[in-house]
Formats: C-alpha cells, structure tokens, sequence
C-alpha cells in the first residue's frame, strides 16, 4: 500500500509541477500551454508513462531512497515572456510548488504530529518526503532540470551567457543525453544529496529521518 502511495502521491505532485511552469508562463505573457490545454490537473494531459509510472514503480520496488519521475514538459515559448528573468521564473516555479506543498504539509506534522494517526502522519511524512525530493532534484543545476534555467538566469554577465549556451546546445542533444547526465551527476552526488533532504525535512517537521 505504501508503494502505490508513494507512487500516487509522486504523479499528483509531478502534476503540479508542470502545471505551475505553464500558469508562470501565461502569467508573464505566453500563453501557449494554455492553448495546449496543459494549464489542467488532469492527469491524462501529463502523464508520460515511463516517466509517470515505470520508473517510479522500478524505484519503489527497488526499494530506492529517491523516488522520482517526470511527467510530459509543459511548453512555452520564451520569447512571449516578459521581463530579463521570464524564463528564470517559469523554471522555478515547478520547484516552488513541490517546495510550498512539502512546507504545508511538514508544518502540518510539527503543529500536529503528536495527536495524528500513525497512518496519518505516514501518509504526510511521505507527501513532504517525495515533494522535497522533487523540489530538491529538480533544482540541480543541471540540463535538463529546472535548476540549469535558472542557474543560467542568475549567473552574471558572460558567465550566464556561456552557461545559457551550454545549456542550450546540451538539450539539443536530446532526452536519453539529459538523463544519462543527471544519472551520472547524481551517482556522485547522492549521498550529499539525500543527506540534504532529511536535514531539510527535519528542519520543516521537527522530526529526524533515518538514514
């Protein structure tokens, strides 16, 4: 029951991701997702399913501590944007989203957590846990992930310029290259990377994650 939960839980907040990225961006003046019919939390308009299902489902019965996936990217076109950081923003409002969703609900298990349900408090435990996984992961700055985006609209002058271009030029090369540079980062990373998630889901719910 837990894994279908876990795996639930995932597609619903991999949802709101995306659907964040194209209200952002209609909001700074594109309004392509929304002629797209992406600016909806039906699932049918999002779910990639390998992104959405197999590979959770592989992580979770692997009994891997990331549980991650991705649903269909959510188009804009960034030259409808407005203003210098236009698409800097549609980047993060993706995270943003998981990272408000992890912070209500965190909350939730620190104001409450003595008087809910173990059932309870192991469904929030798990809705904070996965939201703080994709906020995190997806804030790395690497391509194709959000945090690359906005990693090149922070960096100043030519330095952001020529990370702007090696970023662009990478996702040319398409998916596959994407995630096998993500896997690669992340096989180095990931021992510093989770540790970061259970401090900062012990910093929002005041309760400690094990290992």
């Amino acid at each position: 029951m837990d894994i279908i939960f876990s795996i639930l839980i995932l597609i619903i907040s991999i949802i709101l991701h995306e659907v964040a990225h194209g209200y952002m961006a209609n909001y700074l003046g594109d309004p392509t997702a929304k002629l797209q019919g992406r600016l909806t939390l039906n699932p049918v308009s999002h779910i990639d399913p390998v992104g959405s299902v197999i590979l959770p489902a592989l992580l979770a019965l692997a009994h891997s501590p990331l549980l991650i996936g991705y649903a269909k990217p959510v188009p804009y076109n960034p030259y409808n944007l407005r203003g210098k950081y236009g698409e800097t923003w549609v980047a993060v409002a993706g995270p943003a989203t998981n990272l408000l969703l992890a912070l209500l609900f965190g909350l939730m298990i620190r104001l409450g957590g003595v008087a809910m349900t173990p059932d309870l408090l192991g469904a929030f435990t798990i809705i904070v846990y996965i939201n703080l996984l994709l906020a995190l992961f997806n804030l790395l700055p690497i391509p194709p992930l959000d945090g690359s985006k906005v990693l090149a609209g922070i960096l100043p002058g030519s330095l952001g310029r020529k990370y702007e271009l090696f970023r662009a030029n990478f996702e040319r090369l398409g998916l596959v290259s994407g995630i096998l540079l993500v896997l690669l980062v992340f096989y180095i990373l990931s021992p510093y990377f989770l540790a970061l998630v259970r401090f900062v889901f012990t910093l929002i719910t005041g309760v400690g994650l094990g290992a």
